[in-house]
């Protein structure tokens, strides 16, 4: 049975560009309004999709990042997307798509982790506590993000939207998602080189702080790959589509100018 997608979409049905927005864990198709905001990306069609199991939506049979990645490429091609832009698990998404095979246009990467060495020690700790306390951990991640919405830089009406995304999570489900994301960055050692082999245009962006990064071994394998670019955003930043819509807005169009498609 084919899984019934909770979507956003806005912009010409006619547009040269189709862009697939994946949302991070917690997250729903609605954190990137700002994204989709921007003037520069009004004339491609944006299709912004809540990740199975996460901020409400319901949750997939297999939780896998593989799964998710064959269940997102299987959007995709169904929208005609060529473009993907995935923020931090949804960027983790869109990184199985192209080291699968399963999509081969150009990727936006934003706050992507390719190993558990790119995520915070507290973060893996607290995933692994859920083998003992079940959905605590998930609960206690919705909560502590939720208090993180007031450094976006936007009213207080959207904020309240942005924390009710947050809260509509469903612990059981987002808890099975963080086990399984985890288990791929474990299994990351080499996956900067496999992005690079997957031979498709990938802009990987980062904040100087706040949102995670890159080993070195990492990122030298990415600053001498031919087919990726290394972006950093200046300053302290946790949300990016949300934080800083128009540097990001710049990199799709870029990620546009790579295209055959008019």
């Amino acid at each position: 049975m084919a899984y019934e997608w909770e979507v956003r979409e806005q912009g010409p049905g006619d547009a040269a560009h189709t862009v697939l927005l994946l949302p991070g864990g917690m997250c729903s198709a609605g954190s990137f309004a700002e994204l989709m905001a921007e003037p520069d990306l009004a004339g491609m069609r944006l299709v912004a999709a809540t990740l199975p199991g996460q901020a409400g939506a319901p949750p997939p049979d297999d939780f896998s990042v593989e799964s998710y990645a064959r269940l997102t490429a299987e959007l995709a091609q169904q929208l005609g997307a060529d473009i993907v832009v995935g923020f931090s698990m949804g960027a983790v998404v869109a990184v199985e798509m192209v080291t699968s095979g399963a999509f081969n246009g150009p990727v936006v990467l934003l706050g992507v982790s390719l190993s558990t060495k790119d995520e915070p020690a507290f973060f893996r700790a607290l995933v692994r506590l859920g083998g003992v306390l079940v959905s605590l951990p998930a609960a206690l991640l919705a909560k502590g993000v939720t208090s993180m919405v007031k450094r976006i830089p936007v009213s207080a009406e959207r904020q309240a939207e942005l924390r009710e995304d947050f809260r509509r999570n469903v612990p059981r489900d987002v808890q099975p998602a963080l086990r399984e994301y985890l288990g791929w960055l474990q299994r990351g050692d080499g996956r900067a080189d496999r992005l690079c082999e997957a031979d498709v245009p990938a802009w990987i962006v980062h904040a100087e702080k706040g949102d995670g990064g890159l080993t070195q071994e990492e990122r030298r394998t990415l600053e001498a790959c031919p087919n990726a670019r290394l972006v950093t955003i200046p300053g302290k930043v946790f949300f990016l589509p949300n934080e800083v819509p128009e540097p990001i807005a710049a990199v799709v169009l870029e990620a546009a100018g790579t295209t055959a498609r008019t």
